[in-house]
């Protein structure tokens, strides 16, 4: 579990969005899982974010639309799984977020909390190698902010996955902290007091 923290407009975000492979870089390479993403055509690099990578976003992303389920089982889908075994796989995700009774609702029939966990759940679906989160407790109470970061703890310490998770919480429970100021990483450090 890696935390990246620093003030507002410091580049939280722009760094996310080139380690994801969102933005392209001008220098330098980004390798995940064994695989340099910048040498990658956009199709190519879609398709991998699709199959290696899990995305927790601030705003949530869901489709409102769709049902929890169908908003889980949508990355699946789009990597070319079929819909018996995506269905199955999204419930289970679902359940592992705590939401096996909300399968069936719309994001507008959800507290926020519940709408963080569906996209949690559409983050871990295709069981990927790395989850980048940005923000990923912005819009929630504090009571629900420690619930989520509860389940990305319990999830990294149980799957073994790496997050990287972008945040203003002097209080992160991550293994390690990046500290940035001006599009810069100012610290590089170990947290000795996580979880």
């Amino acid at each position: 579990m890696v935390a990246v923290m620093g003030p507002s407009g410091c580049g939280k975000t722009t760094l996310l969005n080139t380690l994801s492979g969102i933005d392209d870089i001008t220098d330098g390479e980004v390798e995940i899982d064994g695989q340099s993403i910048h040498d990658l055509s956009d199709k190519k690099r879609t398709r991998f974010r699709a199959e290696k990578m899990g995305f927790i976003f601030q705003s949530f992303n869901l489709l409102p639309v769709l049902s929890a389920a169908e908003n889980v089982e949508l990355p699946l889908l789009m990597a070319g799984e079929k819909l018996g075994i995506a269905r199955v796989r999204a419930n289970d995700a679902l359940v592992l977020a705590g939401l096996e009774d909300q399968v069936r609702k719309r994001p507008a029939e959800m507290s926020g909390g519940q709408q963080q966990r569906v996209t949690i759940a559409r983050a871990l679906v295709n069981n990927p190698a790395i989850v980048w989160a940005d923000e990923p407790t912005a819009n929630l109470d504090n009571e629900t902010s420690a619930q989520v970061m509860d389940l990305l703890c319990r999830l990294n310490e149980e799957n073994g996955q790496t997050f990287v998770v972008v945040t203003h919480d002097p209080g992160a429970r991550a293994g390690r902290i990046l500290r940035m100021r001006d599009g810069v990483i100012e610290c590089d450090e170990i947290n000795h007091g996580s979880a």
